[in-house]
């Protein structure tokens, strides 16, 4: 059973790709503001939301998205030990979309203490409900999640097959199907987690 949501491309880039960007900060440690970017994007397009980008939505443009980075930059912006905390996501994006007149959409924490299993059934329920996930792993044991060391990306699917669970991890302009039980326990005290978007109800 997989589940995946619709996503854009930007020329043969699946999202936004942070290594486009020219700032200096931005290109080492945008991780949270390409997350955001591209989060904001897909709200333009799949969930109706106004004014989070503004440029054309149905074929987006490189230039377009790069100077949408900068736009982004202020809210979450790179720092000395990086956006290292959900809440600091939640804080500078949730202002982001204060100043852009969107009140629907917030979000909610979800711990990496979490348990697995309880942390699968929130995954599918967000996925199923058409909403993208920005996930942080800070450091990980783990030498083939190296890539997601210390890292911003979202998820945007889900499947089981067999008693295993694949999440759709995307960054840096493509995506890849990764086990999630070997992604979510880092073998770290310290751990990141899950951010929940939703509708105000």
């Amino acid at each position: 059973m997989k589940h995946e949501l619709p996503y854009f491309y930007i020329g043969s880039a699946y999202g936004g790709n942070q290594d486009w960007l020219t700032d200096r900060m931005m290109n080492l440690g945008g991780c949270a503001a390409v997350t955001a970017c591209d989060s904001s994007i897909y709200f333009t397009r799949y969930k109706d939301a106004q004014g989070l980008y503004p440029y054309e939505t149905e074929d987006v443009a490189k230039k377009d998205y790069i100077a949408f980075t900068n736009v982004m930059k202020p809210y979450l912006r790179p720092r000395w030990g990086g956006i290292d905390r959900l809440d600091m996501y939640i804080d500078g994006m949730g202002q982001f979309l204060t100043d852009h007149g969107d009140d629907d959409i917030t979000m909610d924490p979800w711990s990496g203490d979490k348990t697995a299993a309880e942390t699968k059934d929130v995954i599918k329920a967000q996925i199923d409900a058409g909403w993208p996930i920005p996930h942080l792993v800070l450091h990980h044991n783990n030498p083939n999640f190296k890539f997601y060391d210390w890292h911003w990306f979202l998820l945007t699917g889900y499947t089981e097959f067999d008693g295993d669970f694949m999440v759709k991890a995307v960054t840096y302009g493509s995506w890849r199907w990764l086990d999630f039980d070997g992604l979510w326990n880092t073998g770290h005290r310290k751990k990141g987690g899950l951010i929940l978007y939703h509708r105000h109800s």
